[in-house]
């Protein structure tokens, strides 16, 4: 579908503002979505390109975060291995299911997410202390609560990707005894994964629009060198704020789609 000069600086600046913040926090989805349904792609069609398109910005983002990543390198490996599971089963799903089938239940996960994200710092303080009294100590990588979430959460990733980033975040500040920039670094890496095994599932059954997918390529390749320069330097209050702010948008979106 051939895009008019406005339309393609639409669809441009969305992949840079998706990359951004899917860098940050997640949820670039959100700006992204509406933008290529308004150009007049289908539903479908615009989540398969979605996919495709951001997938640069992903790779940006970590790559952005390559500090953060250092001494985590048996943890990304575990948990990329559950993510790559989940994302060719969640594309797999977008291509069988109604569009309608995660209507439901994606605000609930989103919802759920953001209390997690709220709660964490107090709720880990009182998991901390329950283990000093009883002389334990954390499960390193998250043992094998943090993978299922992940492994479910990453088909949640690979059928739409909107909030995965926050559904990660809150799976990971519970389970890992690790700081929010250190855990939004892994968490731009499982994105990455996710894309990534999406991605090359789609280039072979799916139709997508060249197009669309260039743009928002280099949009979001753009955007995730910004969210990393930005998202580093934002304090763990600052951030937590920042992804309870942007997942109650993707609710409101969510709900109101």
């Amino acid at each position: 579908m051939a895009l008019s000069i406005w339309e393609a600086l639409a669809v441009f600046g969305a992949g840079i503002g998706a990359g951004t913040i899917n860098t940050i926090v997640g949820s670039g989805t959100l700006i992204t979505f509406p933008v290529l349904l308004a150009t007049g792609l289908p539903p479908v069609t615009a989540t398969v390109s979605n996919g495709l398109g951001l997938l640069p910005g992903a790779i940006s983002g970590a790559i952005g975060y390559r500090a953060e990543l250092k001494g985590q390198r048996a943890l990304i490996l575990r948990l990329s291995a559950a993510a790559a599971i989940g994302g060719i089963s969640g594309a797999v799903l977008l291509l069988t299911l109604p569009s309608t089938a995660f209507e439901t239940i994606v605000p609930v996960l989103v919802g759920l997410a953001l209390v997690l994200v709220i709660l964490q710092p107090y709720i880990t303080k009182a998991v901390q202390r329950r283990r000093e009294d009883n002389g334990t100590h954390a499960h390193p990588k998250g043992g094998l609560l943090l993978l299922t979430g992940l492994l479910f959460a990453s088909v949640y990733g690979g059928y739409f990707t909107a909030a995965q980033g926050i559904i990660y975040l809150s799976l990971m500040g519970m389970l890992l005894d690790e700081s929010l920039q250190r855990l939004n670094a892994v968490k731009n890496v499982l994105a990455a994964v996710v894309n990534s095994v999406a991605a090359i599932f789609f280039l072979f059954v799916a139709h997508f629009d060249w197009t669309a997918v260039l743009l928002l390529a280099v949009g979001s390749a753009i955007g995730g060198q910004l969210g990393a320069k930005v998202g580093r330097r934002l304090p763990p209050t600052a951030l937590r704020v920042l992804v309870v702010v942007v997942g109650t948008v993707a609710i409101v979106q969510l709900l109101l789609r």
